[in-house]
């Protein structure tokens, strides 16, 4: 019976040491850096899965525009190729190459949606439509994801760097999250600007 009561009282005194150096703390922003990358991670599963659907939708109107459909298609497979887990997080250099694969299908998918505007036919596709409604949302969804998990790992990054918490981080190997670099996102959402050359009119005789 004693031997219970001291194990109890260990266990109390251990939880209350553990909350006292932030370990819990710890553990709930660790919790919320990992929820925060799953959302990202759905919003950017879900543009892919649009990709193929969008690319058949457009593929009969764009005759004359492989390359840029042969581009999107490339981008979207070499997104699927890079697998990145929450578990990943600590390594800034596998992020940073999920970031630029993810980068260039949103360059490629821009490009294609500036040449679209040249295919009135294509613009008034009800299919096309509709996959460019889900596209627009998505986009908007992978924003808002992005900007809640930078959001988080900020807040975790702080905490494992401040003392005492710094002391319990590195005692149980807790290392840093990368960033994701916000900073790039308008310039690689925004819409290239894209111009084409017409024929110069015949010189009348």
């Amino acid at each position: 019976m004693i031997r219970r009561y001291l194990n109890l009282a260990a266990v109390a005194a251990l939880s209350l040491l553990l909350s006292g150096c932030g370990y819990n703390e710890i553990q709930r922003q660790d919790e919320q850096v990992k929820a925060a990358w799953s959302q990202v991670l759905n919003q950017y599963e879900r543009r892919a899965d649009l990709v193929p659907k969008l690319v058949s939708s457009v593929n009969a109107y764009m005759v004359n525009e492989r390359t840029v459909l042969q581009q999107v298609t490339d981008a979207r497979a070499r997104v699927g190729q890079i697998r990145i887990s929450a578990d990943d997080l600590s390594d800034p250099a596998l992020v940073a190459r999920f970031e630029q694969a993810q980068g260039a299908l949103s360059s490629s998918l821009s490009r294609l949606l500036a040449v679209s505007e040249n295919y009135p036919q294509l613009k008034s596709d009800g299919l096309f439509r509709d996959l460019m409604t889900q596209l627009e949302g998505t986009e908007n969804r992978i924003t808002v994801a992005r900007e809640r998990y930078v959001g988080a790992v900020q807040t975790y990054n702080l905490t494992i760097r401040e003392f005492p918490t710094l002391i319990t981080a590195r005692v149980f190997g807790y290392q840093p999250k990368a960033q994701y670099g916000l900073d790039k996102a308008d310039a690689v959402m925004r819409d290239p600007e894209v111009k084409f050359d017409l024929p110069a009119p015949a010189a009348a005789k």
